[in-house]
């Protein structure tokens, strides 16, 4: 490996997108995996058009189309089953490009393979935990050991070092060892995937309800799985509980019990929410917890990426979103940046404040805050007529302030309408 390579440490969302990014701009990268192998693992995500947008310049918008479900919209009800609005979603709503709901699993799995494609299986290697990393006015050295026995591995040196580690980085800990633990919200999740018949159009994402009692997101991420003409759905149940779950483990199993009583007569003409549930494949937990914004991310030739620099509630589809829009700014400041340093620098000063506004706005003004709003005005209670409670034009500007902080909203990414 030359020492002008950049070493990526993670090849999650964040570090195959980077990795896809500096090939494309021409600049050497490796990236380092901890896994023996990299399997299509975790449940789903939605990909908001800006993602998409980035993702499309690196070629991967059929590829992604095959795979995902393109949504047409999402559609927010009370836990009484009542319409409250419905968002229209990406091309249906007029931007120029999609919104996906898809596998985490299948989204890796579009990266990995045109990264392998395109720079070379030998870039991608598995087996390497990462320990820590020094630096010096040339370049950067990542440390490693074997990521199943511990035995002690080369270290690789590069031009800079980029932890997309996720939320359990250890260089953003060798940074900043006294940071504490993560902040709770309150709230844990649980969510799964189903095999399930189509509900509604069949590519809509559906919020329902508010946490008290419970809060439901529900959406397709597979299409036509069997010969039935089943999809796979994934769906999301959110309680407040004062007792936080300590363990940011994204593969924790949960359980149907703990959760399921909550929402025991969701059961709507358009979906039998409890019914879907219980025929789960898989039920994980997790509690709904971020990072208070760091002071800095880069450190000479070493930086943070994705969730390694910004945990964030995991609200509004914006963890891997704001992943793929680290590694476009990354890219494009080592391409105007002949210093590393420098590059890196105003990689930071690009991406650490729009982040952060992302990371407080998810806290207090969440994306669903529509639902929020609805259950406040009526008491959690039915009502005759939405616009007895609140006028299409309020719950348009609500969704369209998150819109902004969050980066996607039409202006900002221009329209085909």
């Amino acid at each position: 490996m030359s020492d002008k390579d950049i070493v990526i440490i993670g090849a999650g969302i964040g570090g195959l997108t980077l990795g896809l990014r500096l090939h494309q701009a021409g600049i050497p990268c490796r990236i380092y995996e901890i896994a023996p192998e990299i399997k299509p693992l975790g449940v789903g995500i939605s990909l908001l058009p800006h993602a998409t947008k980035n993702l499309a310049e690196l070629g991967l918008l059929q590829d992604l189309t095959d795979v995902a479900i393109t949504t047409s919209k999402i559609a927010y009800y009370n836990r009484f089953g009542q319409l409250i609005y419905n968002d229209p979603s990406g091309l249906h709503a007029g931007y120029q490009w999609p919104q996906f709901c898809i596998h985490r699993g299948d989204l890796q799995m579009v990266l990995l393979k045109a990264f392998v494609a395109r720079a070379g299986a030998g870039r991608v290697v598995t087996n390497h935990r990462c320990t820590g990393v020094e630096q010096d006015a040339g370049g950067a050295t990542a440390h490693f050991e074997h990521g199943a026995t511990n035995e002690k591995l080369p270290s690789q040196r590069g031009s800079i070092v980029v932890s997309c580690e996720g939320i359990h980085s250890v260089i953003r800990k060798k940074f900043f060892p006294n940071e504490g633990p993560p902040r709770y919200s309150g709230i844990n999740m649980w969510r799964g995937v189903t095999r399930w018949r189509p509900f509604l159009d069949g590519n809509t994402f559906v919020r329902i309800g508010w946490h008290k009692p419970a809060k439901v997101l529900i959406y397709p991420i597979r299409d036509n799985i069997d010969a039935e003409g089943r999809q796979l759905i994934n769906w999301v149940c959110d309680i407040e509980q004062e007792q936080p779950i300590r363990d940011r483990d994204w593969n924790k199993q949960g359980k149907l019990e703990d959760f399921i009583g909550t929402i025991a007569d969701w059961n709507f003409p358009w979906l039998d929410v409890p019914a879907m549930c219980r025929a789960a494949d898989q039920i994980l937990e997790y509690p709904m917890v971020d990072q208070d914004p760091l002071p800095r991310w880069s450190h000479g030739r070493v930086t943070l990426l994705g969730d390694a620099a910004h945990p964030m509630l995991p609200r509004g589809a914006n963890g891997g979103a704001q992943s793929i829009l680290d590694c476009t700014a990354l890219t494009k400041c080592l391409m105007g940046n002949a210093d590393p340093v420098q590059a890196l620098a105003a990689y930071e000063a690009e991406r650490r404040p729009a982040t952060t506004q992302v990371v407080l706005t998810n806290r207090e003004q969440p994306p669903d805050a529509v639902l929020q709003e609805v259950y406040r005005r009526t008491g959690d209670q039915p009502f005759r007529s939405i616009d007895d409670v609140i006028s299409q034009d309020e719950l348009s500007a609500l969704l369209k302030r998150y819109q902004r902080v969050a980066g996607f909203d039409r202006e900002r990414l221009g329209a085909t309408a």
